[in-house]
């Protein structure tokens, strides 16, 4: 016979005990007995529920809170936008100069005067270069709009005239429609959610934040960073400055090859151009050498200006041709320059890298196609190093002592004077 059917004699009172108040304590406590004796500790809640679905609990709760998290930081990033992408566009612009302002200071240049010349120097490559572009476009802006007015009446007659026999209205229609999706299109990938503000102000803001985030990072950077790491509670802070120090090493990797990269595709495409006896060389290739900083879209999206200026000022046949050039350096890029070259530096699959471009340029228009493969990148790298253990080995309270060489000190140094005779 089981437990729960043998019978449990009722509690047992004296004879001179008061029934009504005298077992009402005794009863209360049978009653608890008897439950205590009816559980089994086998068939508790948490046992009752299979492993596998404690695990998946386990878990589903912790993914949540992590995505909770992301989205809050996400919703932050799109409140900051004007702040943010300026930092982002000086982090990338640092880890491309770092390394030449520390090449200086190895020769024996001073610190402030390498930060100042590595500055100087890209002010004037950049500026040199957007003047060049911009008084090529301004002074050829009449031909060109002459011969694009040209292109498009012929391309016109040609569909109503030639084998297709359209009529002015299917054409005028198709036309609307075509330039209502464009301008839809348009919108996501210009403004986005993270888009620089369009404002003259915003943008003036933005270059000075840029310019300064640049500074100070070339100044102070390791400063910087070790301030951060100290945030951190203090078991986590060798993880999190080993995993920075490793993420800044693919950073710097990753600028210096994309500049390769980049430079490679103007001078390829750049060079078609000009053999071809095109105009706008020089636009060309600069836009090619801005716009191949977007990798695997951006050299397709400036290689396409190319063959419209070649379809608009020499016809089809220099059109297919440019084509044929643009195409050849996409395909030297993708099979040679970058799993050689971008590869060994970022360590990103191809198809890793057209998904992070995609997802970059659908959240945040152009800043989040430049961002999207240095930040996977670096994310890659973080995370396989914290998950390698490499970190152990390292001290769990990183000091800083401060830079070497401080370009200039706020607190006055102590006036040594000679001692009294």
């Amino acid at each position: 016979m089981s437990d729960t059917d043998r019978p449990v004699p009722p509690p047992v009172t004296t004879p001179g005990e008061d029934v009504v108040a005298g077992n009402r304590a005794p009863a209360r406590s049978w009653f608890q007995r008897r439950g205590r004796d009816l559980v089994d500790p086998a068939t508790s809640i948490d046992e009752a529920v299979p492993r596998g679905m404690r695990i998946a609990g386990a878990w589903s709760w912790r993914l949540l809170v992590i995505g909770a998290v992301i989205a809050v930081v996400i919703f932050l990033i799109i409140q900051l936008k004007l702040i943010v992408i300026p930092v982002l566009i000086a982090v990338l612009l640092s880890a491309l100069l770092v390394p030449f302002k520390d090449l200086l200071v190895r020769h024996g240049w001073p610190k402030w005067l390498a930060i100042l010349v590595v500055l100087i120097i890209t002010l004037i490559v950049v500026a040199g270069l957007l003047y060049v572009a911009v008084w090529q476009i301004t002074r050829q802006s009449g031909e060109l709009q002459k011969q694009s007015v040209e292109a498009y009446d012929g391309l016109r007659s040609w569909l109503t005239s030639g084998p297709l026999g359209l009529s002015e209205d299917q054409i005028s229609s198709a036309l609307a429609s075509i330039g209502k999706s464009i301008q839809q299109d348009s919108q996501v990938f210009l403004s986005g959610a993270l888009s620089v503000g369009s404002t003259l102000g915003h943008v003036f803001a933005g270059a000075l934040l840029v310019l300064f985030s640049t500074i100070f990072i070339l100044i102070d950077g390791a400063g910087i960073w070790s301030w951060i790491v100290r945030v951190f509670p203090k078991r986590a802070r060798a993880a999190v400055d080993g995993a920075g120090k490793a993420g800044w090493v693919t950073l710097r990797n990753f600028a210096k090859v994309q500049v390769l990269v980049a430079s490679i595709d103007a001078l390829g495409i750049g060079l078609g151009a000009f053999f071809l006896g095109l105009p706008l060389v020089l636009p060309i290739a600069v836009l090619v050498f801005l716009g191949s900083f977007i990798p695997v879209v951006g050299a397709v999206v400036t290689g396409a200006l190319a063959v419209f200026i070649a379809l608009v000022f020499k016809g089809w046949v220099f059109a297919l041709i440019m084509l044929g050039i643009v195409l050849l350096v996409q395909q030297i890029e993708g099979h040679i320059l970058q799993p050689l070259i971008m590869g060994s530096a970022v360590k990103v699959h191809p198809l890793a890298v057209v998904l992070a471009v995609a997802a970059g340029s659908l959240l945040a228009g152009i800043p989040g196609a430049l961002f999207a493969v240095p930040f996977v990148a670096v994310l890659n790298v973080m995370v396989h190093y914290i998950s390698s253990g490499a970190w152990r080995s390292a001290p769990d309270d990183p000091e800083w002592t401060g830079p070497e060489r401080p370009i200039w000190q706020t607190v006055p140094r102590p006036v040594r004077r000679p001692p009294a005779r």
